[in-house]
């Protein structure tokens, strides 16, 4: 997960311009060794890759894996721009309704069969109820069906405008097309077999949990004609393979990249980018606008302390962004501090709308706390040891006892909080930060999209998915704007989340890498050495 790509340039067409995980580093074992020979990258990436069932998750290093495993029917360009990936041509009906697509030839998963539509059919049937901009689709939709071995139809009940931006988004999880042959009779289960339909192979035969994973370029894989352009264009694999490594800690990363035994870190300790901006094998890449990251809190609704509103509203008051990311230890050139917006600040929907409780007080979080039913009840928080979102945490938790909270801070890697998340009891809160591209809109911000569905948190307002709705067929920016603000001021008051910083966290790489894509998402294809 991660945020790179460089500028906030907007017209994100109707998705970005309307507007995962998330996450922090799992720390296993290092054993130092050189960086592998040319055809081969060594890179550390945000966390370990745990769930590798793309629709399982909305973790980003699952959404990472993800895209150079398998491909899309369409893909974001960076001007925000949706264009056809799988996809050869397609057609809608003059109402709107039927929209007919035929893919491209060549088509072929990894085990050498080729993807039909019978294929991109299953897949979005699994896919669709598993993402709030799915779900919003599958409302509307009246078949999904094959029509040949290469093309299929969906029927509409009504005009939905969106349509090609939700088979386009590069929120997580992201629509991939898998073989429907692997995909489980039960809807709950994960898919075991990773077989993919893009650019690199899965390595099952040499994946070490904690240790490393290997994706080899896929030789059968057809690239479009196109130039590379972000998610969208013709993804050329010019490497023999990825090797993922696992590493304890982002100080031993960055340390491994200056001694060149890796060649690209996706996340820089902040302390480092002094000592590694002087190397002259070293390059940096920072970004800004919607290319930045949110760190939030999210709060568990269901249970505990934060299952009561007022309780919940007085957090508000204990979150100081600038004394976070100065704990943090973020430089200010890549610090966005004092960012009260939902959708992120520097970005199309930039707003101040019901932010007035956004203001740290201690002393008046304590009183109001007095007010409310809260009777010391731990609140227990889940942090990723050794990570940015850790301190982050530790600020917070500060605040928070100083106002009276009871506070059980509980320390483990990221797999372990995505497992804890997972159900209504057990915890209360926890920290964690997230890729700006997925939170920039009401339609796919974690937290919103999400409201009064089954998602970790369990955060409901009813008024909220109605506003959402209307957001999608908003026809203007003023009028999403509007929209957003009502939604965002709700928000407020419901507290699914509360914002702890808008940054950027600079990746690393060996400039003996050429080719490398100024992206949020760490992305392999046509880089060379």
């Amino acid at each position: 997960m991660l945020t790179h790509p460089t500028a906030g340039r907007v017209p994100r067409r109707a998705l970005m311009r309307a507007g995962a995980a998330t996450l922090a580093a799992a720390g296993m074992p290092f054993l130092a060794r050189p960086a592998q020979a040319a055809g081969t990258l060594t890179l550390v990436l945000e966390s370990e890759v745990v769930i590798l069932d793309p629709y399982a998750t909305t973790a980003a290093i699952t959404r990472t894996f993800g895209y150079h495993v398998w491909d899309t029917l369409f893909a974001m360009a960076e001007n925000g721009e949706i264009r056809p990936q799988m996809v050869r041509d397609h057609t809608a009906s003059p109402d709107g309704l039927t929209w007919t697509f035929t893919l491209r030839d060549g088509l072929k998963f990894h085990d050498g069969a080729p993807v039909t539509a019978a294929d991109c059919v299953a897949s979005l049937n699994r896919w669709m109820p598993r993402d709030p901009l799915g779900r919003m689709l599958q409302a509307v939709v009246a078949s999904i069906e094959p029509r040949g071995a290469d093309s299929f139809a969906i029927v509409l009940k009504e005009p939905f405008p969106l349509l090609l931006d939700v088979l386009g988004k590069p929120n997580a999880p992201v629509p991939f097309i898998i073989p429907a042959r692997i995909i489980p009779s039960n809807p709950s289960a994960r898919i075991t077999e990773i077989i993919g339909s893009g650019p690199f192979v899965f390595r099952q035969d040499q994946w070490r949990a904690g240790d490393r994973m290997v994706l080899d370029r896929n030789p059968n894989y057809v690239p479009r004609e196109e130039p590379p352009d972000f998610l969208a264009g013709g993804k050329r694999v010019k490497l023999d393979s990825l090797v993922l490594r696992v590493m304890p800690d982002d100080g031993t990363a960055a340390s491994a990249l200056a001694a060149g035994e890796v060649d690209y870190v996706q996340y820089l300790a902040f302390d480092q980018l002094s000592r590694l901006e002087r190397s002259r094998s070293v390059e940096l890449m920072g970004l800004t606008g919607i290319h930045m990251f949110q760190g939030n809190f999210r709060l568990n609704h269901a249970s505990g302390p934060f299952a009561d509103p007022e309780v919940r509203k007085v957090l508000w008051h204990l979150v100081d962004q600038s004394s976070i990311m100065q704990a943090i230890g973020i430089p200010a050139r890549f610090a966005r501090p004092g960012c009260p917006s939902f959708w992120m600040c520097d970005a199309p929907l930039e707003t101040r709308a019901g932010a007035e409780p956004a203001r740290y007080d201690v002393a008046l979080a304590r009183e109001m706390l007095k007010r409310t039913n809260y009777k010391g009840e731990p609140v227990v928080m889940l942090e990723v040891s050794a990570s940015i979102s850790q301190t982050a945490a530790n600020v917070f938790a500060q605040a928070m006892k100083e106002a009276g909270f009871t506070v059980d801070e509980q320390v483990m890697d990221w797999g372990t909080v995505l497992a804890r998340r997972a159900n209504k009891q057990g915890w209360s809160l926890f920290p964690v930060y997230s890729n700006g591209v997925d939170m920039v809109s009401p339609l796919n911000h974690f937290y919103i999209a999400s409201t009064c569905a089954d998602y970790p948190g369990w955060s409901c307002d009813a008024r909220i998915p109605t506003l959402v709705d209307r957001f999608a067929k908003a026809g203007s920016l003023p009028e999403k704007r509007q929209l957003a603000d009502q939604i965002q001021t709700i928000a407020y008051e419901l507290v699914p989340n509360l914002m702890w910083g808008q940054f950027s966290r600079p990746a690393g790489y060996r400039n003996r890498m050429k080719g490398l894509i100024r992206s949020s998402f760490p992305i392999f294809w046509e880089v060379s050495v």
